[in-house]
């Protein structure tokens, strides 16, 4: 079965804590139990991450290039800054998603930018945590 590393930036691990209004209520620990669940359905398996740091997901990419087929990522505030993550998503092979829970497209103009999605064959913003469901939907028809 195909592996999709599902990587989180900073600051999600606090989801269903901080700005439950912008990010609702849901903890990581659900998306990650909703993502698994959905993908045993898919027959596809996930290795979910979460980073504060900016090494650490460029180094979960990096293991992603020996041991996933795809990557779902939502860098969180890294979107809008971090070139060594793009960087970094240029040496995986694999179809990559970007997501967002919020429609960054609806906040500060600063969010507008994305250096991933330069890099990222899709990009899911504005659903909630759904859109880590509608990734994989996704990543299983573009690995079928």
């Amino acid at each position: 079965m195909p592996t999709i590393h599902i990587l989180n930036g900073p600051n999600l691990n606090l989801l269903g804590k901080r700005q439950p209004e912008v990010y609702g209520h849901e903890t990581l620990a659900d998306v990650e139990a909703a993502c698994t669940a959905l993908a045993g359905e898919l027959g596809l398996t996930t290795a979910f991450h979460q980073s504060n740091h900016e090494g650490g997901i460029v180094e979960l990419i990096h293991a992603a290039r020996e041991a996933a087929q795809g990557i779902v990522i939502n860098p969180a505030a890294y979107t809008h800054t971090s070139v060594a993550i793009l960087d970094a998503l240029h040496t995986f092979e694999g179809p990559v998603i970007e997501v967002h829970i919020s429609n960054v497209h609806r906040r500060e103009s600063f969010r507008h930018h994305s250096y991933v999605s330069l890099r990222a064959d899709g990009v899911i913003a504005g659903f909630g945590t759904d859109g880590y469901l509608m990734a994989l939907r996704r990543m299983a028809r573009l690995l079928g």
